[in-house]
């Protein structure tokens, strides 16, 4: 599941790649301008040398070089940095995330099951590479040892079965009361079906034989939304 750690790594993948296409561009303006390295040197303050090194990656670069370098090669940082419109956002911004809205439908326990509500409480943000369907807000701390806490938003992808091991948001059916919500490991073990915690102080909910057949998987849990705690 995506979490702020994958998504900062995501960031930091992107960055890498768009200080790559940064070399390759000041080396292809210079040599399109018919500048020598030792002319670009002199406009930006750099020897020969580091000018060498700068082509082939091997200098970390500040945001005032860059835009010293951009001026001297008459471009912009932007154009440098290898986006076509070549605005002058400082290359250190990166776009945020192209997202779309789903239905927050409610609270989900993390804990003990609670009563199940499929009205739409609100509509949250979501990245498009995130495949889900609507989201659930959880209640509890029966899986703090997945890092999903008390108050954070699950992304669930509607599915009515999961794989063994992996976090599945769940009804329990009773004849006698509403059905019931909870979010919990799944394990389909010959004659039962085992609700996992993520958390020593719960115990394994357990269903055998025609209790099976209240317990149905509405969705996998596919990412989560976690406050800096």
């Amino acid at each position: 599941m995506l979490n702020y750690f994958h998504i900062y790594a995501i960031l930091q993948k992107k960055e890498c790649e768009n200080m790559l296409t940064l070399y390759e561009n000041i080396k292809t303006r210079r040599e399109e301008l018919g500048m020598t390295k030792v002319r670009l040197a002199e406009l930006v303050g750099y020897d020969r040398s580091m000018i060498t090194k700068i082509e082939q990656g091997k200098v970390d670069l500040t945001q005032s070089k860059i835009s010293a370098i951009a001026k001297a090669l008459q471009t912009t940082t932007m154009k440098l940095m290898g986006d076509e419109e070549g605005d002058d956002t400082p290359s250190n911004i990166l776009p945020l995330p192209k997202t779309r809205k789903i239905p927050l439908l409610g609270t989900i326990a993390c804990g003990e099951p609670i009563l199940a509500t499929e009205n739409v409480a609100e509509y949250v943000d979501m990245d498009t590479d995130i495949h889900a369907d609507f989201a659930l807000r959880c209640n509890g701390d029966s899986m703090i040892n997945a890092r999903i806490f008390d108050g954070d938003i699950v992304y669930i992808r509607k599915q009515n079965s999961v794989e063994n091991g992996e976090i599945a948001a769940v009804l329990i059916d009773s004849v006698e009361s509403e059905s019931e919500a909870t979010l919990k490991r799944f394990f389909r073990e010959n004659d039962k079906i085992r609700l996992s915690a993520e958390n020593p102080m719960y115990a394994d909910k357990q269903y055998y034989g025609e209790e099976m057949n209240q317990v149905r998987v509405i969705g996998k849990a596919v990412a989560f939304l976690s406050t800096v705690r």
